[in-house]
């Protein structure tokens, strides 16, 4: 439990749980242990306007937070809403500023996720948008590669989480909801097969993934069967709108 002065802050998060943005936000509420209330925001249809006034972009997750402090701040975007809860309740998913090997805690884990991000994240859904499975298995091959060189090096203190913590951190919170539906979609073979025997021959990143993708704070509002079934729906969209 997060330590917290005062009353425990009321918190509405708008949310889909198909979408792995706002699923960010769940796990760090979850980790803090936050009580929240929670608005289903229809991701298949236009936004009502009443939405856009809580976020002009009409995305999730945002938030709306009340503490002792603030009175109905809105904050918007998955990135931003997870380092807000995470800096305003101090916890174990990264450590406090104020001195050097914190800051480079904290260097460290935004370093994770800005290289899952920027050098491997994006094959997995380019993967769902190409229609042979001689495509699919290229990419495949390029996200593993991507993975070895950029991840494996960076989790192999990783006892079981980044850094060597026992317990779920901020770079787990983060990134978990996208390595989960890889993991999802290619139990599936909507991303071929291939990409999870190929992930077993990494030790470090299998291992860890092992561990995030069943941790109860990254699963509780998880519906495999669900989010199946919407990628398919979106795959078929997205390739009915390029014919």
């Amino acid at each position: 439990m997060a330590a917290v002065s005062g009353e425990a802050p009321k918190i509405t998060l708008y949310t889909n749980h198909r979408c792995p943005w706002a699923h960010r936000a769940h796990i760090v509420i979850k980790e803090l242990g936050l009580p929240y209330e929670e608005s289903i925001i229809d991701l298949d249809r236009p936004r009502d306007p009443w939405y856009l006034e809580v976020n002009p972009r009409g995305l999730v997750p945002s938030i709306k937070y009340s503490s002792d402090s603030v009175k109905d701040e809105i904050i918007t975007e998955s990135g931003v809403v997870a380092q807000f809860l995470a800096d305003a309740h101090p916890s174990h998913l990264v450590p406090s500023t104020g001195d050097p090997k914190a800051s480079l805690a904290r260097a460290r884990i935004q370093f994770f996720v800005e290289t899952w991000f920027s050098k491997a994240n994006s094959f997995w859904f380019q993967i769902l948008t190409k229609d042979t499975q001689e495509e699919k298995e290229e990419l495949s091959k390029q996200l593993v590669a991507a993975v070895e060189k950029e991840i494996e090096p960076l989790l192999k203190d990783a006892k079981p989480f980044f850094g060597g913590s026992e317990r779920l951190t901020l770079a787990e919170a983060l990134t978990a909801p996208f390595v989960l539906r890889i993991y999802a979609l290619a139990k599936h073979d909507i991303i071929p097969k291939s990409t999870l025997s190929s992930f077993e021959a990494l030790p470090n990143f299998s291992k860890w993934a092992a561990e995030v993708i069943k941790h109860d704070s990254v699963t509780y509002i998880w519906d495999e069967e669900k989010v199946i079934a919407g990628t398919q729906a979106r795959i078929a969209k997205l390739k009915a709108q390029a014919k």
